[in-house]
């Protein structure tokens, strides 16, 4: 019998007090989950194609991705059509973290397959309360491994008896 994983989020972001925030917010409502942080898109391209010399993912970890548009390099929506076009990939969960509430780019990111667009507060106080609700709502994904593999549990681990 498989244990039970716990995922990996991972957090494309290019504003490190951005990415800042959204990991403490994660944590103020509970979730521990590793987190791996990618400064553009081309490094979330290259963690999960297992491109390059960096760190790469594992075939046997479920990952879930907190994907900013506005990037260097590679823009969210390009790493979003990648991510999607490829058959071992398009499972992976999606959630669109941006300061754009443009609704032609809602549209075209709900298009290309992300599962969630959400739009960044610009007010401080807002933007932490929203990520701390993302992480309630994380924490009941059920995210399924990528590689073909079958659903698994929830982002947080099972409570130790």
């Amino acid at each position: 019998m498989k244990m039970t994983q716990e995922v990996v989020i991972i957090i494309a972001e290019d504003d490190d007090g951005h990415a800042r925030l959204i990991e403490n917010s994660l944590r103020r409502v509970g979730l521990h989950n590793a987190i791996h942080r990618c400064g553009n898109g081309q490094e979330a391209l290259d963690f999960l194609f297992r491109r390059g010399p960096g760190p790469h993912r594992t075939s046997d970890t479920p990952y879930l991705l907190m994907l900013d548009i506005r990037m260097p390099k590679v823009d969210g929506v390009e790493t979003l059509r990648q991510i999607k076009e490829d058959p071992s990939l398009r499972k992976l969960p999606v959630i669109m973290l941006t300061t754009t509430d443009d609704p032609r780019e809602i549209e075209r990111c709900h298009l290309l397959g992300c599962n969630n667009y959400i739009v960044k507060p610009v007010d401080f106080g807002k933007f932490a309360e929203a990520i701390a609700q993302l992480g309630m709502f994380v924490s009941l994904v059920q995210v399924p491994e990528i590689n073909d593999a079958p659903l698994i549990s929830s982002c947080q681990s099972p409570k130790r008896q």
